[in-house]
């Protein structure tokens, strides 16, 4: 396996990989944090009740209605979009954990990392 000549030694792909994971950190914090900001001008006074419990709204319960939140920049939309940033960045890492493996031409590694995007994937969507 001559990874030099393809240009992703493992140093460079573990790198790139430490990379992605600060880059979907910083970005999902920056997203939740300007949610929060528009969700306390917006209702930093209204006063709870506590009376009854309101869950989630219907619209913030799917990623479509969370992006169509966050679109009109609704405080919990932004909230909520940056949640799913959060969660989708491990899975975007194994993605490109896949892809750096393929360039490697490690195969037994692109099985075996296939597999936990797999389980991934599963476990987030109908687990």
């Amino acid at each position: 396996m001559d990874t030099k000549r393809a240009g992703w030694s493992d140093q460079r792909v573990e790198q790139a990989i430490g990379n992605l994971l600060r880059l979907g950190l910083i970005v999902a914090t920056l997203v939740v944090i300007c949610g929060a900001v528009i969700y306390l001008v917006r209702h930093g006074g209204d006063h709870p009740s506590y009376r009854t419990f309101r869950g989630e709204p219907a619209d913030l319960r799917g990623i479509a209605g969370i992006w169509r939140d966050a679109e009109a920049f609704s405080g919990r939309g932004l909230i909520q979009l940056g949640l799913l940033l959060l969660l989708a960045t491990p899975v975007v890492r194994v993605a490109f954990s896949i892809v750096a493996f393929a360039l490697q031409r490690d195969r037994l590694y692109v099985a075996v990392t296939t597999v936990v995007l797999g389980v991934l994937l599963y476990s987030i969507v109908g687990g």
